[in-house]
C-alpha cells in the first residue's frame, strides 16, 4: 500500500470515528418526568440549544471549567413551570435527580428558581471544553456554591418532579 493510500485510509477512519462520536452525542437523551407523571425525553440538541452557562471548580492550580445549561432551563424545556406558578403546594415539590447507577439526590424546586435564590444549579455536558467521559456523563449536575459535592450527580439519566407529602 502506498503512502498516499495509507493517508487516505487514515483520513477515512478518522472521519468515520468523528461521525460515530457526533451520532452518539446527538443520540443522548435525558428523561424528565413532570409532576403529573408525564415523561419527556430531551435530546442532546434540545439541551445544547438552551443558553449556555459555565462554572469553575477544582483548585487554583488545576481549575476545571464545566459548561452546560441551568437545570431550571432544562426542566422548563420539558414543560415544568417556575416563576408565578411556584407557590402554595408546589413549594413542597422536589426534583429527584437519578444517575445510571441508581444514585439519587433531591433538590427543592425553589432552589432552582432565581425568584427565590441566587444559587445556580447546572446540568453540564462539557468539561474543559470536551464532552464528559463515560464515567461522568453524558450529563452531570454541578452546584458550584455547595461546600460538599454530594449532590454533584454523575451520569444523570432521569429528572423527576416529586411531591413531598
Amino acid at each position: 500500500m502506498t503512502g498516499d493510500m495509507k493517508r487516505h485510509f487514515s483520513l477515512l477512519a478518522l472521519l468515520f470515528a468523528l461521525a460515530l462520536n457526533v451520532r452518539s452525542v446527538q443520540g443522548q437523551k435525558l428523561t424528565v418526568q413532570n409532576e403529573s407523571g408525564k415523561q419527556i425525553a430531551l435530546s442532546r440538541s434540545d439541551i445544547e440549544g438552551l443558553p449556555h452557562v459555565q462554572a469553575t471548580a477544582g483548585t487554583p492550580s488545576d481549575p476545571i471549567t464545566y459548561e452546560g445549561v441551568t437545570l431550571k432551563s432544562a426542566l422548563e424545556k420539558a414543560g415544568v413551570s417556575f416563576g408565578e406558578s411556584l407557590k402554595g403546594k408546589r413549594l413542597g415539590f422536589c426534583l429527584m435527580v437519578q444517575a445510571a447507577d441508581g444514585y439519587r439526590v433531591v433538590i427543592a424546586l425553589p432552589e432552582l428558581d432565581p425568584a427565590f435564590t441566587d444559587k445556580r444549579i447546572l446540568l453540564v455536558f462539557l468539561r474543559n471544553g470536551k464532552p464528559l467521559d463515560e464515567k461522568e456523563g453524558p450529563y452531570r449536575v454541578v452546584i458550584p456554591d455547595e461546600k460538599k459535592m454530594a449532590r454533584w450527580t454523575k451520569q444523570v439519566t432521569l429528572l423527576k418532579i416529586v411531591d413531598v407529602p
